[in-house]
């Protein structure tokens, strides 16, 4: 089946839509907002080395997307490459992990997005389960409508949205850095961003787990691959520019934070430190006008889960690892609606339930804390794939060797030591829920493998066709994968 009879809309989107989209994905201003108490609280102003060496690995494994994206243009992205450079069962559990920390993502996003909307207005509103669980509902059910109106739909809100958060960011980071000589925080030093801050391995590895997850969703392009022009090359390049964009705008307000505020400010903040930022960057408006920034970060990165939760189980469908109606597209809009509708449906219960219903909530409370389990896995597998599909290759240059070798090869072991780190510390239900949901999908792998369905005998991704080469970063063609399974 060539890729233009797949059904999905071939080259909707150009390469700046896949840095949109990449950049979306990770949700700079919310992740900002909600994550940079967490970080400076395990490591203090040991906080920028953190995700700079955090940054390096997470490249790594841009870079294993980036030529695994060429080689097998697929919507599946890790399910389809982890399987044929690896093994089909690995490959499944690689999809069904970004299913499912998708899923529970789009549940834990959808109640910030309520309150943040509703504080706008007034403290007390936002401070009311039952509004914000409806107000975060309306909110996910337009996005739900504007990724079934289509990619090309969903592109131009990313570039809406994005936009004006981004630029808000820009503008306070700009204003912010002229008022730091003001800020009852600590003094800016280059050792911020030595490893001497850590004190010892463990420290190192507290900050790291806490830094890895401020980048998760970049990804978001390797899903929309079969939908960007470029067979592969465009998207995977939007990966690795966002990666570094969002880098950038992670440092910077991280180095803020300390600077401006106080221990005690970021302490009594830490729902929402920018919020604080803004007040003291811009006295009056400024608070308000980052709230908008980080309610459009959540709203945009709910956006760009739903396409890479529906764009998996679209390919999953696709090749009857799962319901064949999984992998249908509207006929004119050229979207996976079914995928689209029922994820969606199964994340909206889930999230009025948690929201309404208090045991519900503890229990996806720990799935939320589980995510990273899902996460590294198949992050942790890509990054080992292209390092195997790409063997044969990786000693005719010094390029090759770093970026489809070492570099993706640290990535993958960065992740892998993350998941082992991150087991001890996590309480017991949310292993039982992080690894039963994972568990969940050995049932349909299972059922399919004994149906015997093509996905599980597909030709691996190292035997290549002479039709269309893929270069290389020395520029040296290397024929690309076949895309039919055998």
């Amino acid at each position: 089946m060539s890729t233009s009879e797949r059904g999905l809309r071939q080259g909707a989107l150009g390469g700046l839509d896949s840095v949109v989209m990449a950049v979306a994905g990770s949700a700079p201003a919310y992740s900002i907002a909600a994550t940079t108490a967490v970080l400076i609280g395990v490591v203090g102003l040991a906080s920028p080395a953190a995700l700079l060496y955090c940054a390096i690995p997470m490249l790594g494994i841009a870079w294993a997307f980036n030529y695994l994206g060429r080689a097998d243009v697929n919507a599946g992205a890790s399910y389809s490459w982890v399987a044929r450079a690896l093994h089909p069962s690995l490959g499944f559990i690689s999809g069904w992990s970004l299913v499912v920390s998708a899923t529970i993502f789009m549940v834990a996003g959808s109640l910030p997005a309520g309150s943040l909307t509703l504080s706008l207005f007034s403290d007390d509103l936002a401070n009311n389960t039952a509004l914000a669980t409806t107000v975060g509902a309306l909110w996910f059910l337009a996005m739900v409508g504007l990724v079934i109106a289509g990619v090309t739909v969903t592109a131009r809100a990313q570039w809406i949205m994005t936009g004006i958060e981004v630029g808000l960011l820009v503008v306070f980071a700009v204003l912010g850095f002229a008022h730091t000589g003001d800020g009852a925080g600590a003094s800016f030093s280059w050792s911020w961003f030595g490893l001497g801050g850590f004190g010892g391995v463990g420290g190192f590895a507290g900050g790291a787990l806490v830094a890895a997850f401020y980048f998760w969703g970049w990804d978001v392009t390797a899903n929309l691959n079969e939908e960007t022009e470029g067979r592969g090359r465009k998207a995977g390049f939007g990966g690795v520019v966002g990666v570094l964009l969002v880098f950038a705008l992670f440092e910077v307000f991280t180095v803020l934070t300390s600077m401006l505020l106080s221990p005690k400010e970021i302490d009594g903040n830490a729902a929402n430190v920018l919020s604080r930022l803004g007040d003291i960057v811009l006295p009056g408006p400024g608070g308000k006008l980052l709230i908008i920034a980080v309610m459009l970060s959540t709203i945009a990165t709910l956006e760009t889960t739903l396409i890479q939760v529906s764009r998996s189980l679209f390919a999953m469908g696709r090749d009857n690892t799962l319901p064949k109606a999984f992998g249908r597209v509207h006929p004119v809009r050229q979207t996976p609606v079914f995928a689209t509708v029922v994820v969606a449906a199964v994340s909206l219960v889930l999230f009025v339930l948690s929201n309404l219903l208090g045991s519900v909530g503890s229990v996806l409370s720990a799935a939320i804390s589980a995510i990273g389990v899902q996460i590294a896995i198949y992050y942790g597998l890509a990054a080992l794939a292209v390092v195997v599909a790409y063997r044969r290759v990786l000693f005719r240059s010094v390029s090759n060797l770093v970026f489809i070798g070492l570099w993706p090869l640290v990535g993958s072991a960065f992740m892998f030591w993350i998941l082992w780190e991150a087991i001890p510390g996590l309480e017991a239900t949310a292993l039982w829920v992080g690894f039963g949901a994972l568990a969940v999908g050995l049932v349909p792998m299972a059922w399919y493998w004994a149906k015997r369905v093509p996905y599980y005998r597909t030709r691996s991704l190292e035997h290549f066709t002479e039709a269309e080469p893929i270069p290389t970063p020395d520029g040296e063609p290397v024929p690309a994968a076949a895309a039919e399974p055998v």
